[in-house]
């Protein structure tokens, strides 16, 4: 049955002294039973650092950690039910898959019929029945990191940890696994916490998505919240290939319609607060090119990327990127119209960055 965890206050901090660093900043998030929760955010954010706390490889300075009912805090890493996917696959290389799938199972005493089972059952649920026998040596990448899988999912543990199992893995294979981790969470409803720096499979993996900085938490949301509704521009510039556009301006407080004033024309938009220094938040599909538009900019580069063109328009108010059909006849060095769509802005303080 899944469980919930619970992470309250955890605040972690290496060295002392004038030689304190920490690392995290008192962080606070539940995660629902079955939930599927990201932790994303660039490289020495803390995120695997949170993870390997709740893992039991590294205790906590402060705060309080549960899973289910019980505190673990203190609780030795094979008291806490938890299976555990690495970056590297750290597979046995001189036992087979069946024998490296089982192995957990038989340090806890199973049975051998009923551990021949399970590894049938985790097998099938892989697809890679047909490579019991073989040994890692004699395995694809993407097949290894099944088995890693496979040697997690045969315990049925309270609680999954990836720790970018997909980083090793080419482009195509990232793919194929990020749809295969997804669709054995939906089959095994086991709570995951999962910790990556690619914005790509945090978005199409999670339920909920926790977005760090620092140390510090910027937003805990939906995939939806995080993309549509960003907290502040770290996180709206951190979410999105390619990132929200951001335009420096300043709300007109006499206009009645709305109009925000930008360097070199303004926009028919009412920002929320007249008078402030403001940054118009607008992601590249809800800007779009039109001809008879006051504000003008000229194309400095067009990228096609198959399903869709990304054309960048260097403007007076700075470079902004728009979404294009794939074939687009934009080239480089037309003047262009910019329009944006005032049901799909954010508006951030530009002195805090903290959403409006």
């Amino acid at each position: 049955m899944a469980s919930a965890l619970h992470i309250k206050g955890i605040r972690k901090t290496f060295g002392s002294g004038d030689k304190m660093v920490e690392v995290l900043k008192r962080i606070d998030i539940d995660v629902a039973p079955g939930e599927f929760l990201i932790l994303v955010g660039p490289s020495g954010c803390g995120k695997s650092t949170l993870l390997n706390i709740i893992a039991g490889l590294e205790e906590p300075t402060e705060g309080s950690l549960r899973i289910g009912d019980r505190d673990v805090v203190g609780v030795a890493p094979a008291q806490r039910d938890i299976a555990m996917v690495f970056q590297s696959y750290a597979l046995y290389p001189t036992m087979s898959v069946a024998e490296n799938i089982g192995f957990a199972l038989e340090m806890r005493k199973v049975p051998k019929a009923d551990r021949e089972k399970r590894i049938a059952e985790v097998a099938a649920m892989l697809q890679i029945t047909h490579l019991l026998d073989r040994r890692p040596a004699q395995l694809s990448g993407g097949q290894r990191q099944r088995v890693a899988m496979g040697r997690a999912l045969a315990r049925q543990p309270q609680l999954f940890l990836f720790d970018e199992p997909l980083s090793n893995l080419d482009a195509k294979l990232r793919v194929e696994m990020r749809a295969e981790i997804k669709r054995l969470h939906q089959v095994s409803g086991i709570t995951s916490v999962y910790v990556t720096h690619d914005q790509i499979e945090a978005m199409t993996l999670g339920s909920r998505i926790a977005v760090m900085k620092d140390g510090v938490l910027q937003q805990l949301g939906t995939p939806d919240d995080i993309y549509s509704r960003p907290a502040n521009t770290y996180v709206a510039s951190f979410i999105g290939s390619p990132t929200m556009n951001l335009i420096a301006g300043r709300a007109d407080a006499i206009s009645v319609g709305g109009q925000f004033d930008i360097k070199g024309g303004n926009l028919p938009l009412k920002a929320p607060t007249p008078g402030l220094d403001t940054l118009l938040g607008v992601r590249p599909e809800h800007v779009t090119l039109v001809d008879a538009s006051p504000w003008r900019g000229e194309v400095s580069v067009v990228e096609p990327t198959g399903a869709d063109t990304y054309v960048v328009v260097k403007t007076e108010a700075g470079n902004v990127t728009v979404r294009t059909a794939p074939q687009t006849t934009i080239q480089p060095g037309d003047k262009v119209g910019l329009q944006v769509s005032a049901e799909q802005v954010s508006w951030f303080d530009a002195k805090t960055g903290v959403r409006l």
